[in-house]
C-alpha cells in the first residue's frame, strides 16, 4: 500500500528536512510490511531528504520533471539527474501545474515518458474539474490517463505507473470527495484495461486525511496526502492505518 505526500511549496528547507527526519525515525521503529511510504519535497531539499530518509524505507520523489534529458533548458531538472541522485517518483499532470503553468496533455505525456525512460515511476495526476456523478468522472480520468501515457505506450516503455485520482474540486477543500464516489472512480480506474501491460497502481488524493484509507482500501492501492500530512504525526497515523489493513 502506497502512502505518500507532496509538500508542495509550503515548507522551508529546514522544516522539510526536519519533517523527513521525524518520519524516517518513526519508520525505523515501526513494522510496516506491505506499506511503501514516500515524500515529495521541493527540488533543493531532495538531496537532504534522501540522506535523512536513508535506511528507513521512505522513498523520495520530485514535484516536476523536464521533458528533455539534457541541453539548454534553463531552470529545468531532468529525469536523468533525478534518477542519478536517488529519486523514485515524479509527479506529472497535477491540476495546479495545468492551471497555473499551462501544462497540456502533450507536456504531461512527455514528462511521464521522460520519467519512465530513466527508471522513475511517474505519479500521473488525474481528476475531473467539477463535482458530478462518478460515471462522468471515470470517463474524464480515463481520457487523461490515455493522453498521459500515449508517448510512453508508443515507445513501448517499461516501468510502473501510479495514477493519483485527485478530483480538482476536492483539492484544498475542507473535506475529500465522498467515500462512495472515491470507491466508484478508483475501482473503475484500476479495472480499466491498459493500452500496454505494465504495473499500474491507483491512489487517492484530494484533501485525503487520516481515517480515510480504511474506508476505501479495497478499491485503491494507496493514498496521496497534502496539507493533512504537514504534521508528522498525521502522516504516521495514515501509515498505521495502512499497516492495520494487512
Amino acid at each position: 500500500m502506497l502512502v505518500g505526500t507532496s509538500l508542495k511549496m509550503y515548507f522551508t528547507h529546514a522544516r522539510t528536512v526536519e519533517w523527513t527526519r521525524t518520519v524516517a525515525a518513526g519508520l525505523r521503529e515501526r513494522s510496516l510490511d506491505g506499506v511503501e511510504p514516500f515524500v515529495i519535497p521541493q527540488f533543493p531539499s531532495i538531496p537532504a531528504c534522501l540522506e535523512a530518509a536513508r535506511s528507513s524505507g521512505l522513498a523520495v520523489g520530485a514535484q516536476d520533471v523536464a521533458t528533455h534529458d539534457a541541453g539548454a533548458f534553463t531552470g529545468e531538472v531532468s529525469a536523468a539527474v533525478l534518477a542519478e541522485i536517488g529519486c523514485r517518483y515524479v509527479e506529472a499532470g497535477h491540476a495546479e501545474r495545468r492551471a497555473l503553468f499551462g501544462e497540456t496533455d502533450d507536456i504531461v505525456a512527455a514528462k511521464a515518458d521522460a520519467a519512465l525512460r530513466h527508471g522513475l515511476t511517474p505519479i500521473v495526476c488525474v481528476g475531473e474539474p467539477d463535482r458530478g456523478d462518478p460515471a462522468r468522472a471515470i470517463d474524464h480520468c480515463l481520457d487523461q490517463i490515455r493522453a498521459a501515457l500515449c508517448v510512453a505506450d508508443a515507445a513501448d516503455r517499461d516501468g510502473e505507473i501510479v495514477i493519483a485520482y485527485e478530483p480538482v474540486w476536492a483539492i484544498g477543500a475542507p473535506e475529500p470527495a465522498g467515500v462512495d464516489h472515491i470507491r466508484a472512480v478508483c475501482s473503475a480506474l484500476r479495472d480499466a484495461p491498459p493500452a500496454r501491460p505494465r504495473r499500474r497502481r491507483v491512489i487517492y488524493g484530494g484533501s485525503a486525511r487520516p481515517g480515510l484509507l480504511p474506508l476505501i482500501a479495497d478499491t485503491v492501492d494507496g493514498i496521496f496526502l497534502g496539507r493533512n500530512a504537514h504534521e508528522p504525526s498525521a502522516f504516521e497515523a495514515v501509515l498505521d492505518d495502512a499497516a492495520s489493513l494487512g
